[in-house]
């Protein structure tokens, strides 16, 4: 995460384009992502999730303590 202005911005990766993107912080937010392992427990991977100019998502995997610091809504 980066500081620039009023607003933060987060750093991405475009698979489409190849490049790393900065979205503002207001344009970001937080979800997690669930599944089941084999072994009955269960994993969550939580993640950032921003929108580019022309409507694309990107996401962005993080740590949980990088997760509990963004201001950001939940999805």
């Amino acid at each position: 995460m980066k500081g620039g202005g009023k607003y933060m911005a987060v750093m991405f990766y475009d698979v489409k384009n190849r490049e790393k993107v900065e979205v503002p912080e207001n344009m970001v937010k937080k979800t997690t992502y669930e599944r089941q392992l084999k072994n009955g427990g269960t994993q969550v991977r939580y993640a950032l999730r921003g929108e580019l100019g022309d409507g694309r998502k990107v996401t962005k995997f993080v740590s949980k303590d990088d997760w509990d610091g963004m201001s950001a809504p939940t999805e």
